[in-house]
């Protein structure tokens, strides 16, 4: 790290997605970092921000904030994605780097847009998918990547499965677990879903809004299969209020040699099954926890903004960057082409507004 001060700020917006998953938070404890200003349009929203992250400043116009406080790093904090993009361009055009929460855009065309600004202003985005900046997670990338159950052939993800099960849930907590199915196997090739409604067939009209405005979805059941192009098979799962579903949220990695389960958002359940298939007759061939290290889910903000800092020192780029945002929203977008269609979606998507728009 280099000897500079990073002046931060965070946008939210009380009553519209207020400041997300505490990211405008992110900075405490970080020595090479001055938080400076909030800004909200709320007033008691806007004092309560200012009063958790300590900063000097605040402003209702989050326009009027970049203007005037020369800051380094802003954390674009509403849950809702129906300011998001403007938020997030205003940023970069002020020459700030972002620490944005997720989903990352209402579209792919909004999440392109935020991809080329940053690129041709040389600026990073990091996002909030808090789970792939945890040591646990890390550690677990590395141990696969050393073959701990052989060669990665299947990769199976279940939604939390509770009300909001189906599509709200994909969008919701499926971009987390797409974002980490890219960060253990890479790149989608293509793609195929069946996305269904009390038992039917969904189309077009199925289109709803969900609990708060991320983008229309639809659906109460998914069942989707994804290609990676290094030949790993991924599937992702969800279905509305089914019993103990939240246990579910998670995924399985099959391997060759073994099979590794990760349960809970910050992986908190992680076992091994060391063994080269499943045989349920052999009670000698049971699960084994992995030990790693154990941080809380939120803790991931502050080490994304260290990810965040790290990229911009070295010109690379963060764990989770936005690009990689818009990967994981191209999975969820590719689950409506290709229920919509009847056939496979290819990667990446030609269409780039809402699939169900």
């Amino acid at each position: 790290m280099s000897d500079k001060i990073y002046r931060a700020g965070a946008i939210g917006h009380t009553g519209a997605g207020n400041f997300g998953h505490q990211i405008h938070l992110a900075y405490q404890g970080l020595d090479n970092v001055q938080f400076v200003s909030v800004a909200d349009p709320d007033p008691e929203g806007r004092a309560k921000a200012a009063a958790e992250s300590g900063a000097t400043a605040s402003y209702a116009d989050y326009h009027q904030m970049l203007a005037e406080e020369d800051l380094d790093i802003v954390s674009v904090c509403p849950r809702w994605t129906l300011e998001r993009l403007e938020m997030v361009l205003a940023c970069l055009e002020a020459d700030c780097h972002v620490y944005c929460e997720k989903p990352i855009s209402l579209t792919l065309a909004d999440g392109d847009q935020m991809v080329q600004l940053a690129a041709e202003k040389r600026l990073k985005v990091a996002v909030a998918h808090q789970a792939v900046y945890l040591p646990r997670i890390q550690q677990l990338k590395q141990m696969l990547e050393d073959g701990i159950i052989g060669q990665i052939e299947t990769i199976y993800a279940t939604g939390k499965q509770d009300r909001r099960g189906g599509g709200e849930d994909m969008i919701v907590l499926g971009t987390h677990l797409f974002n980490m199915m890219r960060y253990f196997c890479g790149d989608v090739n293509w793609m195929s879903a069946h996305v269904t409604e009390s038992g039917r067939e969904v189309a077009i009209a199925d289109a709803r809004q969900p609990s708060e405005p991320v983008g229309a979805v639809a659906g109460d059941r998914i069942h989707s299969y994804f290609s990676f192009q290094n030949g790993v098979s991924g599937f992702f799962q969800s279905k509305k209020d089914r019993s103990s579903g939240e246990n579910t949220y998670g995924m399985d990695i099959v391997g060759t040699e073994g099979i590794i389960s990760l349960r809970g958002g910050a992986a908190d359940n992680l076992a091994i099954y060391p063994h080269p298939y499943f045989s349920p007759a052999n009670f000698e061939q049971g699960w084994e926890p992995i030990e790693l290290e154990i941080n809380p889910l939120m803790s991931g903000n502050r080490l994304a903004a260290i990810s965040l800092i790290q990229a911009i020192e070295n010109d690379t780029q963060p764990t989770s960057s936005v690009a990689d945002a818009v990967a994981a929203l191209e999975m969820i977008h590719g689950v409506y082409y290709s229920q919509l269609s009847g056939g496979r979606a290819t990667f990446p998507l030609a269409g780039r507004a809402h699939p169900l728009s």
